[in-house]
């Protein structure tokens, strides 16, 4: 692995890869090469980056700024880097956060969705954790949950760690509901509150469906669920 230097420049069309970065490269500057399997320890100073991606990165302690317009996907911020500050523009994916975080407040990213629920539907669980379906559903449908259109939920968690997420799903005067679920394709049967899994939905109301999947071991899931009438 390279270690690289202070105030080293990257310039269009670059590749990091598999690189580690030590404390002496505060304030290296990326332009929009790619840079992939990276390991920061900085202790002060800035990471900056510019137009391009940064994947699979682990950014560790110490307060770095991170600018950028592009994606940011499978980053794990060790250690909290407090007093960090992350870019108003671009994508993070798959954010990973270890070490204590303090935050007074949180916005979370609802998708308004027109979809009519009828048959399988891809719950992109990267790009928002709360799905509105506002539409009546047409049909009994299978959710089927994967990180995003090409990034599975496998590869996206680790042993041992969970994710939860939220579905509400508009009803009409006939009701329908999830009858079936998949992770990354894959069937699965979660555990249901009350010990039943739903058999049908409620009619004009809003049935919301929270999830919690925690993964034991490669492609093995166990999901904690249930069913919610709102009315």
């Amino acid at each position: 692995m390279a270690i690289l230097a202070t105030g080293n420049t990257f310039n269009t069309g670059d590749s990091v890869t598999a690189t580690t970065l030590n404390n002496s490269v505060n304030n290296a500057t990326f332009a929009s090469g790619a840079v992939d399997g990276v390991t920061t320890q900085l202790s002060g100073g800035a990471v900056i980056v510019k137009d391009g991606g940064i994947t699979a990165a682990k950014l560790s302690t110490g307060g770095p700024t991170w600018t950028t317009s592009g994606a940011l996907t499978a980053i794990s911020i060790q250690n909290t880097p407090i007093g960090g500050t992350f870019p108003s523009s671009g994508t993070f994916t798959s954010i990973s956060l270890s070490g204590q975080m303090s935050m007074r407040g949180a916005i979370e990213r609802t998708s308004i969705d027109t979809t009519v629920l009828d048959s399988t539907f891809n719950f992109n669980w990267a790009t928002s954790a709360v799905r509105y379906f506002t539409n009546n559903a047409s049909g009994n449908w299978t959710l089927n949950v994967r990180a995003s259109s090409t990034l599975t939920l496998n590869d996206t968690m680790a042993n041992g760690e969970s994710i939860s997420f939220t579905t509400l799903c508009t009803q009409g005067s006939t009701a329908y509901y999830q009858s079936a679920m998949q992770i990354d394709g894959n069937a699965v049967t979660p555990k249901w509150a009350g010990g039943a899994a739903p058999t049908a939905g409620n009619a004009n109301s809003i049935d919301v469906y929270t999830f919690t999947i925690v993964k034991t071991a490669n492609a093995t899931f166990t999901v904690l669920a249930s069913q919610t009438k709102f009315a």
